[in-house]
């Protein structure tokens, strides 16, 4: 099989560089030896593993996508980049006709949605590349459809624990309040407690202290009014190979879409986990 050209943005970050290590020990892909990254970024390359990935300044990449595209040919762009940085990389990737895989939270998720359906750019998007909390998502989205209104009189409180570089609240707990206002419950997005102090984590979570730089913890806690009853969805993630398994699985679902010429241009990982469920 010929190998899937994969370009990974946001280098030198955790989640960027980690998923670059993982294409190139993976040998349905090709890693580009570039990296679009911020303009805090001095370093010129940043090494993933043995290999030198050159590092590409906002400044920078317009000229330089000329070049790595008429090296190159056709790939798929992976975006692990910053929330602020959402829209400008999207409409960048869409005007140079570049698919793109979005791992990134954040941003102005409508105007995401519209700058790709103008243009003629496929592209996953999701807030989590992790098959597993996905599928959770999806059961969740079926009891509120199934179920409206189940938890009427119930009080919720979500908590979210990251590390503490992750600057927005989690992209997967906002996502979760739309569920949870379905099934009755009266709760808005500024609800979410963002737990980001190390200290908090280890000692009143227990968030094991080699992965205080990099976990997420979620938990749902669902009460009746009068106190009788309590439910609990949690789902605690250490470490980031979960969300790189996801992203390769999505990078080989448009890689197909593309290759099937399909019309449609966004898609989610609940597609990505239909169309594995299907082959």
């Amino acid at each position: 099989m010929k190998k899937i050209k994969t370009m990974v943005n946001g280098i030198p970050g955790k989640v960027a560089t980690g998923i670059a290590a993982r294409l190139l020990s993976d040998d349905r892909f090709e890693l580009i030896r570039a990296s679009f990254t911020g303009p805090e970024i001095e370093s010129a390359t940043q090494l993933v593993g043995s290999v030198e990935i050159r590092l590409i300044r906002p400044d920078q990449r317009e000229m330089e996508i000329k070049r790595i595209k008429s090296e190159e040919g056709s790939f798929i762009t992976i975006d692990f980049t910053l929330p602020s940085a959402v829209n400008e990389n999207a409409a960048f990737y869409c005007r140079h006709q570049l698919p793109f895989v979005m791992g990134t939270t954040g941003g102005d998720r409508k105007a995401l949605e519209e700058t790709v359906r103008s243009s003629s750019v496929s592209a996953v998007i999701a807030p989590n590349m992790a098959k597993q909390i996905v599928a959770f998502q999806a059961m969740m989205a079926y009891a509120a459809k199934h179920f409206p209104g189940l938890f009427s009189g119930y009080r919720l409180e979500i908590k979210e624990s990251h590390q503490k570089t992750k600057v927005d609240t989690s992209g997967t707990a906002r996502a979760m309040v739309g569920c949870f206002n379905s099934l009755g419950v009266d709760f808005s997005e500024d609800q979410i407690i963002k737990i980001r102090d190390p200290q908090v984590q280890k000692d009143e979570l227990g968030v094991p202290e080699e992965h205080l730089n990099g976990h997420g913890w979620h938990f749902y806690t669902l009460e009746s009014s009068d106190k009788t009853a309590r439910f609990g969805f949690f789902h605690c993630i250490n470490g980031r190979e979960i969300y790189a398994e996801g992203t390769l699985d999505a990078v080989l679902f448009l890689h197909q879409k593309i290759k099937a010429e399909q019309k449609r241009r966004i898609y989610t990982m609940m597609d990505v986990l239909e169309g594995n469920r299907q082959q």
